[in-house]
């Protein structure tokens, strides 16, 4: 690996881990385009690039997230009676929805991707407050929405915040502590997903590029953890003071670029 492309990889580490902070993201909607144009340049196989950018992306989330989880711990922001009201079938949406993104087409999930990322960034211009149910959510519901939460995390490769963080604040949960608890739950997102992909690349077999583990490409999860672990806690301490709706709708932009650049890449 190239001198510029370990910097690369730290850059981008940097970037994630601040931006999971600040948003209570987990950062794949930037890691997925980017790792599957990198390693598209360093020559991976077109049939299981964005498989291994997913399984990657998940990997590094798990880092980001158990940060960001701590950060947002220590200022009180998570509600742990949630955490474990949907913890449970958010594992299980989220493991089983591995298996279906191994049978699914690079060109198949690259299309997913940028469609719900176009769905994200369109919630990132969002000036409307979302408004408030007014009552408190009951255990089937709260399960139900953790696994299609999982399920969708595990297939674009995301922490969960863009979707628990709209549907807690409906649920009328303050947004910090919407925040704080998205990113608590975003750590058995990563940490199954991770499992998931690590054993779906195994079974899919083939040839797999050098230090790749499964679906997981290791010196890019070690590249880009280091750096997002000290990043991501300064993240969570800004979230206060710096102007989150501005960056939200830069944000945004950001995520459809990189999506669309992802797709002229593939198709």
């Amino acid at each position: 690996m190239s001198v510029e492309l370990i910097f690369v990889f730290l850059i981008l580490g940097a970037f994630v881990g601040f931006m999971a902070g600040l948003l209570g993201i987990g950062g794949g909607g930037i890691l997925v385009p980017v790792l599957t144009t990198i390693f598209i340049y360093q020559g991976f196989a077109l049939d299981n690039v964005v498989h291994i950018a997913l399984g990657t992306s998940t990997a590094c989330i798990m880092v980001t997230s158990f940060s960001s989880l701590r950060a947002h711990h220590a200022n009180g922001a998570v509600i742990w009676s949630l955490v474990k009201a949907m913890s449970p079938t958010i594992i299980i949406g989220t493991f089983l929805a591995t298996f279906v993104a191994a049978k699914i087409s690079s060109q198949g999930l690259a299309v997913f991707f940028s469609v719900f990322m176009a769905y994200v960034a369109s919630q990132m211009f969002r000036s409307k407050k979302i408004q408030a149910s007014g009552s408190s959510a009951g255990k089937v519901e709260l399960r139900l929405v953790a696994f299609g939460i999982g399920a969708i995390s595990a297939l674009v490769s995301i922490g969960g915040g863009s979707l628990t963080v709209p549907y807690l604040s409906w649920r009328d949960i303050d947004i910090r502590k919407a925040i704080g608890t998205s990113a608590a739950l975003g750590f058995p997102i990563a940490a199954t997903g991770t499992l998931g992909y690590l054993i779906n690349g195994i079974v899919a077999g083939g040839t797999h590029p050098q230090y790749t583990l499964g679906f997981i490409y290791v010196p890019a999860v070690l590249l880009v953890t280091i750096p997002s672990f000290f990043t991501a806690p300064l993240g969570a301490k800004l979230t206060q003071t710096l102007p989150i709706t501005a960056l939200k709708r830069i944000f945004g932009v950001l995520l459809i670029i990189l999506s669309v650049k992802m797709l002229v890449s593939l198709l």
